[in-house]
């Protein structure tokens, strides 16, 4: 159990049967009444976000995850091959474990894998790859507006903008937590 006045970003808890990770805490103080906590957080299975208030002695259970690091192998059939890397142990995952993480996956991509209970729940990735641009409209000379961009698409199948100066088979590096272009790589 962890008090409500204990939540921070990353953790994960238990509420209603379903797991919750804690994507941002406000603690308000009112006059001559209880303080309460107003945390913002992320249904692990679902996705979905929520707004929730908590008193301030109130107690929460906290979930512990694993988590393990494995290389994504292959794909076939809808389901994503990772492999222990200590044990070459491989393990079969479903496309809705994974989400948009798909699009920023390619083969012998390291991962981490999060168990809870032995089950496993949710795939994070490294915070940039490196991906090659396999499609992308010509740049135009004396198109260079500051902070213009054109989109690209990337070897794994998503499309990303990008600046006017990359072309086709050039390697850029992408955040995988927005989805947007960091750098083009040498």
């Amino acid at each position: 159990m962890i008090s409500t006045g204990d939540l921070r970003p990353g953790v994960v808890i238990q509420l209603e049967g379903d797991l919750y990770a804690v994507i941002e805490t406000h603690h308000h103080k009112r006059a001559q009444r209880q303080a309460f906590v107003r945390a913002r957080l992320r249904n692990l299975k679902t996705g979905a976000v929520l707004e929730r208030n908590f008193t301030s002695d109130e107690r929460v259970s906290q979930a512990y995850l694993d988590r393990k690091p494995m290389q994504f192998l292959y794909s076939q059939a809808g389901e994503y091959v990772v492999m222990d890397h200590q044990t070459y142990e491989q393990l079969s995952l479903p496309n809705a474990l994974l989400g948009d993480a798909v699009g920023y996956l390619k083969e012998n991509t390291d991962v981490t894998v999060v168990f809870y209970e032995g089950r496993p729940i949710a795939v994070e990735l490294p915070n940039a790859v490196e991906l090659e641009v396999v499609e992308t409209p010509p740049g135009v000379k004396g198109d260079t507006a500051a902070g213009s961009s054109k989109p690209a698409k990337l070897e794994t199948g998503i499309t990303v903008q990008v600046p006017f100066f990359v072309s086709a088979g050039d390697r850029v590096r992408i955040d995988t937590r927005t989805g947007e272009y960091l750098e083009r790589v040498k």
